[in-house]
């Protein structure tokens, strides 16, 4: 099984080893999916939907809404940012029955990334 949940924030960042028109500052409102692969627990749940809010929301959410991203990562591409949220919600969410499964960083509602731990 694989379990979704979906979040949104603003942020700006402006991209600076890229030469186009993302080099300057601009903003976005992203929307992050996260997906936990596992089988159902004891209480029938792979993890409490409200369990991986909030760890989302502690690690990412609250730190990313309405912040300058070059502030947090120094090259805030989809790809960076994707990979970011991976390595700190990855260790959080891992329980006996299941596992971080995928990633994925929205820019607008036609450009995204996909990322399933494939650098780490």
């Amino acid at each position: 099984m694989i379990l979704i949940k979906e979040f949104e924030f603003d942020a700006a960042h402006n991209l600076i080893e890229y030469h186009g028109k993302c080099e300057r500052l601009h903003g976005h409102t992203y929307k992050l999916v996260v997906k936990v692969e596992g089988t159902r627990d004891k209480e029938d749940m792979v993890i409490d939907f409200i369990e991986l809010k909030n760890i989302v929301k502690e690690e990412i959410v609250n730190k990313f809404d309405h912040a300058y991203l070059n502030d947090i990562i120094e090259q805030p591409t989809a790809e960076n940012i994707a990979v970011y949220v991976w390595d700190k919600i990855k260790p959080l969410v891992e329980r006996p029955n299941c596992r971080l499964y995928e990633v994925e960083v929205w820019e607008t509602k036609t450009s995204g990334i996909i990322y399933r731990g494939e650098e780490a």
